[in-house]
């Protein structure tokens, strides 16, 4: 079985497509994939799908949906499989299950690589770092589930995984900036801090990379930008870290220097 919720729903078995057409069904099959091994019970299932304006017939309705999810594999899976789809969706201790391989769930994936590339930067390897990040991220095909109707419970995991694909960018950036890599996000990081006009960290990172790329006058632009709209918008000035960064390149401080250039690293870099 083949699940991607990293983008639009796709589920295929057999190569054969087991994404339900209706709304509900497809939720349902988003939150069991979401979770997958794990006995998600009936009232959790049921809170997904209708929140707190559950009808009298909820039961009856979910276990149609899930009746329609096994129509769906048994047809995918073929009349000579050696198991039926009650072994793929099972019942199990009030509620139920997907039995899949994690691997075969595109988050679980996703989630493996990323867990690989902290792991690399605990062991102070940027480039494989790097490379686990940057494949991770490749796995995202668009916002997370982007045509399938949320509920309370896949709302929090969309939340959780989007917060996750953003500490992943910026876990990858800055390997990239330590490799001396700044002249290849140049790009990147101005299409960024455009999406994300306040988040502080990527606005450095792009400070950095420009100061580096002998763009000065074009990082303390970014730095203006970003310290107006937090005043005006939220009333706060740049973090600490932000602000000492702003002052090193005023300075030209050596420790902003690309590695390999036989000065300072930014890691020696301290805020007062």
């Amino acid at each position: 079985m083949d699940i991607k919720l990293l983008g639009p729903l796709s589920a295929e078995l057999n190569s054969v497509s087991i994404a339900p057409n209706a709304g509900k069904p497809r939720q349902l099959l988003s939150l069991l994939a979401m979770n997958a091994n794990q006995v998600l019970p009936v009232p959790t299932l049921m809170e997904e799908i209708w929140g707190t304006g559950m009808p009298r017939s909820a039961l009856t309705t979910l276990q149609t949906y899930i009746l329609q999810l096994r129509r769906l594999i048994n047809a995918a899976l073929g009349p000579e499989a050696p198991h039926g789809a009650k072994d793929v969706l099972m019942t199990r201790h009030g509620g139920y299950l997907l039995r899949i391989p994690q691997g075969s769930v595109d988050v679980f994936e996703y989630e493996r690589l990323v867990t690989v590339g902290r792991q690399a930067i605990g062991d102070g390897d940027d480039g494989a770092a790097s490379a686990a990040y940057g494949e991770a991220l490749s796995m995202w095909r668009g916002p997370a589930l982007v045509d399938v109707r949320v509920g309370p419970l896949l709302e929090i995991e969309l939340a959780r995984l989007e917060e996750s694909r953003l500490g992943a960018l910026e876990r990858r950036v800055e390997a990239d900036l330590r490799l001396g890599r700044h002249g290849q996000l140049l790009a990147e990081l101005t299409t960024l801090i455009g999406r994300h006009p306040l988040h502080e960290n990527l606005h450095a990172h792009c400070m950095t990379a420009l100061y580096r790329a002998g763009r000065r006058w074009r990082a303390l632009e970014v730095y203006q930008g970003l310290r107006g709209r937090l005043v005006n918008e939220l009333g706060l000035e740049p973090s600490a870290h932000v602000r000492a960064l702003h002052q090193a390149i005023l300075a030209a401080d050596p420790s902003l220097d690309a590695p390999g250039t036989g000065r300072r690293s930014l890691a020696d870099l301290h805020v007062a």
